[in-house]
């Protein structure tokens, strides 16, 4: 268990920071091309990615930061940090789909024109750049990596539109294609930052997995032998992937050491399938009425 989760955890940050250096790069590159094509669009473009690529910083500190092990100060270990990073990722994200959408709408009624050819060179670019990075993080499990994924893959979204709008541009004078593609790419990138914002904000305020049913876990642990009765079930989340449950179990008799915890093991392996891998179980006998 422990070998598969270090290798899990030292993959997303390897994925991350391979993600990190794409970007920077290609945000460099658009900078550059920003001016030379004269292009608002892709200017505009390239102050969101440097702000990708101050998330993706971000996210690859705290994803390192979260495998430090338990410390005095962090009994359960550094997990949460990663939260960190998909919340900064996706306040990053909501500024910036703002601000793209305070552009895109005046942009609509007065359009400008661009160097069409030079948007699409370096759409061409973008999506081979940003693609990249997409594919190198799309078997991420980690919160942090969802929320990076999504910056990256409403990247290669925004980049493979600039290059159909600039095809059109060519043939066709629509210069107001830019901003309605740019429109729609942000109303999609804010609903899905929402969505990653409600899980985090759920994990940090302790709330049940989403996955998970308290009724179900409770009803599991009923059907397991010997236990009489239970309460004070709570169970939370750590960083959206590794459950904790704390549970007070009343039994009937005055079990010996050694039986308890043939009962606590039952336990842990009727919720197994639940990722629940930490445990704190109470035991208290039933008083006897009279």
């Amino acid at each position: 268990m422990g070998h598969h989760h270090d290798h899990s955890h030292h993959h997303a940050e390897g994925n991350i920071k391979v993600a990190f250096f794409l970007n920077l790069t290609f945000t460099i590159i658009e900078l550059i091309g920003g001016f030379y094509t004269n292009s608002l669009a892709i200017l505009s473009d390239a102050i969101h990615d440097l702000g990708d690529s101050l998330s993706l910083g971000l996210a690859w500190y705290f994803q390192k930061l979260s495998q430090k092990g338990r410390t005095n100060k962090f009994s359960y270990g550094y997990g949460r940090f990663s939260l960190m990073g998909a919340l900064i990722n996706s306040v990053v994200l909501v500024v910036g789909s703002g601000f793209m959408l305070s552009k895109a709408i005046p942009g609509l009624f007065a359009p400008e024109d661009t160097n069409v050819q030079g948007m699409m060179l370096l759409a061409v670019m973008g999506i081979i750049f940003n693609g990249a990075a997409v594919f190198k993080l799309s078997k991420g499990e980690s919160l942090n990596e969802r929320a990076v994924y999504l910056h990256l893959l409403e990247d290669v979204f925004g980049w493979v539109a600039v290059m159909v709008g600039s095809i059109i541009m060519m043939f066709v004078d629509a210069p107001f294609i830019d901003p309605l593609l740019s429109l729609l790419i942000s109303g999609f990138i804010l609903y899905n930052v929402f969505k990653n914002l409600r899980q985090c904000v759920t994990v940090l305020l302790q709330g049940v997995p989403e996955e998970i049913d308290l009724l179900s876990v409770e009803e599991r642990i009923r059907q397991v032998p010997k236990i009489n009765d239970l309460y004070d079930l709570h169970i939370w989340s750590m960083d959206g992937h590794h459950g904790i449950m704390t549970v007070n179990l009343q039994v009937s008799e005055d079990y010996q050491l050694s039986e308890l915890d043939t009962i606590r093991e039952d336990v842990r392996e009727a919720l197994k399938e639940w990722h629940i891998d930490h445990f704190t179980i109470e035991f208290e006998r039933v008083k006897s009425s009279g």
